[in-house]
C-alpha cells in the first residue's frame, strides 16, 4: 500500500488588492508538488534523479511576488478557455460573445485576466488540496456563471489534476495546465530532452497561431514525435509551421481518448535519468518548447528562452469557431470533467 501523502499549508503574501494566498505542499516518500491558491498554479515540483537526489523540475519561484507581473502564465490553472480564440469572437445558440483580447487580434488563455490571476478557495483532501473558484457570468466577456473546481492529488511519484466545472447557462470551456518542465533539475536548455506523442495529426496554424480547421498527418514533417526524438533536432526548421511558432507551439490530436486518461506523451532526459509519462482524457495535447520566454522572470530562474517545456492538455484551440472540433460547449446539463496524469519516473 503507498504511504498516505502529507499535506501542508503556509501563509503565502497578499496579492496587490489585498487577498491571501495560500500555498500548499504535498509530499509523498518520492516527491514534492507544492500548488499555490493565486492561479491554482503548480510552483514546485521536486523529483529523486538517477541517483535518487531530488531536484526541481518546473520553473518557478519559492514566493508570491514574482508571479504577480508575469506573463508566462508558469504553472498555473488556464481559463475558461486554454488556448487561443480567434479574434476573442464566437457564437453560442445564436448569440455573438466577445472575449477580451489579449494576443495581437486574438484572445489567449481566457482573456486579460484569466483564472491564472485568481485568488482560489482551497480544501485540503487525502492525497493533495481542491481549489475552487466562481468565475461571474460575463467575466473576461463569457456568458454564464461557471463553478471551477480543480483537484491536485499525489501518490508516491503520480501527480493527479482533476478538473469539473458547472455552468448554470450555456458557455464554453477548455481547462488546463501550464507547468514547465526540465526534467534534468537545472534551468538550461531543454534541447537533448526526447520527446514522444501519441499523436498522428496536428492542428496546422496560420501567421496568429489560429488552427486553419485542418487535421493535417505529422509523417514527414517536424511535428512527427511518434518516434522518440530530441525536442532540439527541428525546433529551428524552415518548415513553415515551425517558423509560424517560432518553435514548437502547436496543438496534437491525440489517437486515442476517452472518459478514463490513456497516454499522451513520454519524455526522457538522459543525464538525469529522469521521465515524465502524461496520461489525459483530453482529445488533443499543446507541446510548446518555450520559444517566448525572454528571461524576465525573477524566481529560481529566469526562465530563459527555450529552458522548459509545456505539455497542455486540452480541447483544441478555437474550438468554438470549428464545429467539426470536439465541442467545448457546457450547460446546466452538461457539466465539464476532465482529467490529466503525471507520472514521474
Amino acid at each position: 500500500m503507498p504511504s498516505e501523502t502529507q499535506v501542508t499549508a503556509v501563509e503565502w503574501g497578499t496579492t496587490g488588492s489585498g487577498e491571501a494566498v495560500q500555498c500548499f505542499t504535498l509530499s509523498s516518500a518520492l516527491m514534492q508538488v507544492s500548488v499555490a491558491t493565486y492561479g491554482a498554479r503548480i510552483t514546485s515540483v521536486k523529483t529523486p534523479d538517477k541517483h535518487g537526489v531530488l531536484g526541481e523540475v518546473t520553473l518557478g519561484a519559492d514566493e508570491l511576488a514574482p508571479y504577480l507581473t508575469e506573463k508566462y502564465f508558469l504553472g498555473a490553472t488556464i481559463g475558461r478557455f486554454g488556448n487561443r480564440i480567434a479574434k476573442g469572437q464566437f457564437q453560442l445558440d445564436g448569440k455573438s460573445y466577445q472575449i477580451q483580447l489579449n494576443d495581437g487580434p486574438n484572445a489567449l488563455h481566457g482573456g486579460l485576466v484569466g483564472f491564472h490571476e485568481r485568488v482560489w478557495a482551497a480544501t485540503p483532501v487525502p492525497n493533495g488540496v481542491q481549489m475552487v473558484y466562481e468565475s461571474p457570468d460575463g467575466e473576461m466577456g463569457f456568458p454564464s456563471r461557471l463553478t471551477v473546481r480543480v483537484t491536485f492529488t499525489l501518490v508516491e511519484k503520480t501527480l493527479s489534476i482533476a478538473y469539473e466545472a458547472i455552468a448554470d447557462g450555456p458557455t464554453v470551456v477548455n481547462l488546463t495546465n501550464h507547468a514547465y518542465w526540465n526534467l534534468s533539475g537545472e534551468a538550461g536548455s531543454i534541447a537533448g530532452h526526447t520527446l514522444k506523442l501519441h499523436a498522428s495529426r496536428f492542428t496546422p496554424v496560420d501567421g496568429t497561431l489560429i488552427p486553419t480547421g485542418e487535421l493535417r498527418s505529422v509523417v514527414g514533417t517536424p511535428l512527427d514525435f511518434l518516434a522518440p526524438r530530441t525536442m532540439g533536432q527541428d525546433w529551428d526548421s524552415a518548415d513553415e509551421q515551425i517558423q509560424l511558432g517560432r518553435g514548437y507551439d502547436h496543438n496534437w490530436v491525440l489517437d486515442g481518448s476517452g472518459p478514463d486518461p490513456v497516454l499522451a506523451a513520454e519524455v526522457f532526459e538522459a543525464v538525469s535519468g529522469r521521465g515524465l509519462s502524461v496520461y489525459t482524457t483530453e482529445p488533443g495535447i499543446q507541446f510548446y518548447s518555450g520559444n517566448f520566454l525572454a528571461g524576465s522572470f525573477a524566481g529560481r530562474s529566469s526562465c530563459e528562452r527555450r529552458s522548459g517545456f509545456c505539455l497542455e492538455t486540452q480541447h483544441f484551440p478555437d474550438a468554438p469557431n470549428h464545429p467539426h472540433f470536439p465541442s467545448t460547449r457546457v450547460d446546466d446539463s452538461a457539466p465539464y470533467r476532465s482529467t490529466t496524469v503525471l507520472v514521474f519516473a
